[in-house]
């Protein structure tokens, strides 16, 4: 399962690589939002911190939402999918790699680039820590849940919207807390339990969220 697993997920990262433009989009409309929001409001400095958590957790959840149709699409529409529900290795481990992949090309950057954002928004140095490690609880938990959301609409045609509409009210509870996490650091308060709160859901979703997708996967393939 293991060998499985690390296969898959070589694979999954160098047919991204072939598609540098693609594999860059939702860190550059992750990027642009969070630069171009200032713009739209009062540059106060006072105004874009207290905004500033907000921003850019909503313009990450939004990058994240942007690259899931991308997660099984392209394997339904080549017949690999089909293969990867008939091999003898569990579909939950292999979906789980699929899933790692995503976030190694959409979330990890996102995490990586964020310190620069909140600087840019004028988030106080002590709440920066905060900022990436709440994405860094949060950002998988995008992943695994979008996947469900991805497992249920990959044979409609533009299913976006549909998409859309199944994943982001399960977004909410990451985004708040993730959020509160770094608005409440930059007071100087303690973040513990917004933490382990985005640690446990976390902890849920990559227990029952490659169950969910593989068993929706079989589901939709039997149609």
């Amino acid at each position: 399962m293991l060998k499985a697993f690390s296969h898959l997920l070589a694979r999954d990262l160098r047919l991204a690589f072939r598609s540098r433009h693609e594999l860059a989009n939702p860190l550059i409309f992750f990027v642009l939002v969070v630069s171009l929001f200032p713009l739209a409001v009062a540059p106060s400095a006072e105004l874009l911190q207290v905004m500033a958590p907000g921003v850019i957790w909503v313009s990450a959840l939004l990058s994240v939402l942007l690259s899931l149709d991308r997660l099984f699409k392209q394997d339904y529409e080549d017949g690999s999918l089909d293969q990867l529900m008939l091999s003898p290795n569990p579909l939950v481990i292999l979906v789980l790699a699929k899933v790692c992949a995503h976030w190694l090309l959409t979330g990890l950057p996102l995490v990586l680039v964020a310190p620069l954002l909140g600087m840019f928004l004028y988030v106080p140095d002590e709440a920066i820590g905060v900022l990436m490690l709440s994405l860094l609880l949060g950002t998988p938990v995008l992943s695994l849940v979008g996947a469900i959301g991805v497992s249920l609409t990959v044979a409609v045609n533009r299913g976006g919207v549909l998409l859309s509409l199944i994943v982001l009210p399960l977004y909410i509870p990451v985004l708040i807390f993730g959020a509160n996490a770094v608005d409440v650091a930059s007071d100087g308060l303690s973040v513990r339990g917004q933490l382990l709160f985005l640690g446990a859901v976390l902890a849920l979703a990559l227990s029952l969220a490659p169950l969910a997708t593989a068993v929706a996967l079989r589901i939709t393939a039997s149609r």
